[in-house]
């Protein structure tokens, strides 16, 4: 019986004809969209958004591209976000943009010029131009903002999640710590700490990371209570894991995202707190340009030249705000219970 033969026999007892040509394209997925190769046009797209990820590579990626998206899709979020970029960058080359010296000046010629075509913001009362002080003193507060992150966010992950895995005593004592330092405004309770350690700069970075890290603590302690409950946190604690290495490795990677949403909120307050100890004289030292200290340099002028204490007002403000926006549109791009 030839192959004919054979295929038509088949046909007529419902079972699928041989073909000798390539093999068929698997089904499609369960969640019902044609499988594509990840070159065709539309195929990375699929592959990142697929409902099954066959890998963590897959999953993660596919988690970070829905983040962009959503985050995208926020115009204020964009601003902001464009904002604290061109605020690094400026920073970076705060050397080759600053039209002037931020340290000298000419009390002759300069002193308190008003805002022109040679000075576009003015002149201080040293007759140094605003606008080089503004662009160097954007280095001074990313210095500060970053080193408070860094300093504040791991303390408080570390002690939010200890205490709420651990319960009982520990937990207790922690967070009774954590409610005396949530008793005392921040600015008041850093202005105590820079006074017992000395003006400057470094101690104002200290001071403002010692009282930022109690928030972060009680938002990890939250999460960490859920998380705790859960199934897999179970078997990993069957399979012989230690405490620390639940807490590091399978609790903290799940509280990072509201961390980082919550750092970037607080860097509007921290921008603030550290003006505020330039404003009274114990953070950054003269000549450094901190726009906390050129505010105080300005209000003496406030009522005639105000444009000496208006640029950095102006110039905390924007960034503030900046920084409010980025953290809004992070907090909807990283909130696992939106809806995507």
């Amino acid at each position: 019986m030839n192959d004919a033969t054979t295929a038509a026999s088949g046909e007529s007892k419902g079972l699928p004809a041989r073909s000798d040509g390539p093999p068929l394209a698997s089904a499609a997925p369960s969640g019902g969209r044609e499988p594509h190769a990840v070159g065709e046009r539309g195929g990375l797209i699929s592959w990142l958004m697929s409902d099954r990820p066959l890998s963590r590579r897959q999953a993660a990626l596919g988690r970070a591209y829905s983040a962009c998206r959503t985050f995208s899709r926020n115009r204020l979020a964009m601003a902001g976000l464009l904002i604290v970029v061109a605020l690094i960058g400026v920073a970076i080359f705060a050397g080759l943009l600053a039209p002037y010296s931020a340290y000298t000046g000419d009390l002759r010629t300069t002193r308190l010029l008003p805002p022109s075509w040679v000075h576009w913001f003015g002149t201080d009362d040293q007759g140094r131009d605003i606008l080089s002080r503004l662009i160097q003193g954007s280095r001074i507060t990313l210095f500060v903002v970053v080193l408070v992150a860094v300093l504040a966010a791991p303390i408080g992950l570390v002690v939010g999640t200890a205490a709420g895995y651990a319960g009982g005593l520990v937990d207790a004592t922690l967070m009774r710590i954590t409610d005396i330092f949530l008793a005392f405004p921040r600015l008041i309770l850093a202005l105590a700490f820079v006074a017992a350690l000395g003006p400057g700069i470094e101690n104002a970075v200290i001071a403002i990371a010692i009282t930022s890290w109690p928030p972060y603590a009680r938002m990890a302690r939250a999460e960490t209570l859920t998380i705790r409950q859960t199934d897999y946190i179970a078997a990993v604690q069957l399979l012989g894991a230690s405490p620390w290495r639940i807490v590091l490795r399978h609790i903290m990677p799940l509280c990072v995202s509201s961390v980082i949403v919550r750092v970037t909120l607080d860097m509007a307050g921290i921008i603030l707190t550290a003006a505020g100890l330039g404003f009274l004289g114990l953070g950054a030292q003269p000549p450094m340009p901190e726009w906390g200290a050129m505010i105080a340099n300005g209000r003496l002028y406030v009522l005639d030249q105000w444009w000496v204490a208006a640029a950095p007002g102006a110039a905390i403000f924007i960034v503030s705000l900046a920084f409010n926006l980025l953290g809004d549109g992070l907090r909807d791009a990283l909130d696992p219970k939106a809806v995507k």
